[in-house]
């Protein structure tokens, strides 16, 4: 395990909505290696899409630390830390959060502005990975195309910068049976296919068969916090 860098580790992290709220999430540890894929459920209100905001560094834990890639997201503040999620971390979000007025490549390139990658590069890349995932309308309106060619393009935006950690909320709520299918197989593939974990958080019980890890988040409460190495 030397030398060994999780893609995400979590160690004794609480977080509550006031100073004498129930814990809303209490993750004592979890790890997610490289390539890794792992299902969290649980019901609607249960503190999901707040761990996944904790995770992202959009909002701050009460205790405990979140490592993404090896580093610790909330020893870093304001710039510093949009600038880590912007190159770590692809979020793939319910409702897609697609930019109206902006192409679909040009949604792409939007998740390059606080990259690495240098700005001549931002179009053709954004381009050959939309075609990639079955996009051959770059240039189009998001708003003008049906909710499976969305969720392409809210992918392709997710790992454009080939993020370390993929987080998915509820990625296929949005979608029909038919298209959550085939949503699925493409979050999961693209993700093998650069070797970024994915954690997805759903209540749908239709995502079971397809993560050989998963975990409920009072099952997460339960279990005891890991050595700190290897983070």
């Amino acid at each position: 395990m030397d030398g060994h860098v999780l893609a995400l580790g979590i160690r004794d992290l609480k977080f509550r909505y006031g100073p004498s709220g129930p814990w809303i999430v209490d993750v004592p540890a979890l790890d997610l290696d490289p390539g890794e894929q792992m299902l969290l459920t649980g019901g609607s209100g249960r503190g999901k899409s707040t761990l996944l905001n904790l995770i992202a560094g959009l909002m701050d834990p009460v205790e405990g630390r979140i490592f993404v890639g090896g580093t610790d997201v909330h020893s870093m503040h304001g710039a510093a830390r949009d600038l880590h999620r912007g190159r770590h971390v692809g979020v793939i979000f319910q409702t897609f959060n697609l930019l109206h007025g902006f192409s679909a490549v040009e949604n792409v390139m939007t998740a390059m502005m606080f990259s690495t990658i240098p700005r001549r590069e931002h179009r053709p890349r954004a381009e050959q990975l939309l075609e990639h995932l079955g996009i051959d309308r770059p240039n189009a309106d998001p708003d003008r195309m049906s909710l499976g060619q969305q969720q392409r393009v809210a992918v392709a935006r997710a790992v454009a910068c080939d993020p370390v950690l993929v987080l998915a909320d509820e990625p296929t709520a949005s979608l029909d049976p038919e298209n959550a299918v085939v949503a699925m197989d493409l979050i999961q593939a693209i993700c093998a296919e650069k070797n970024a974990a994915l954690l997805c958080v759903s209540h749908d019980p239709t995502m079971k068969d397809r993560f050989e890890r998963q975990a409920s988040l009072s099952e997460l409460a339960a279990e005891p916090a890991a050595a700190e190495g290897g983070c």
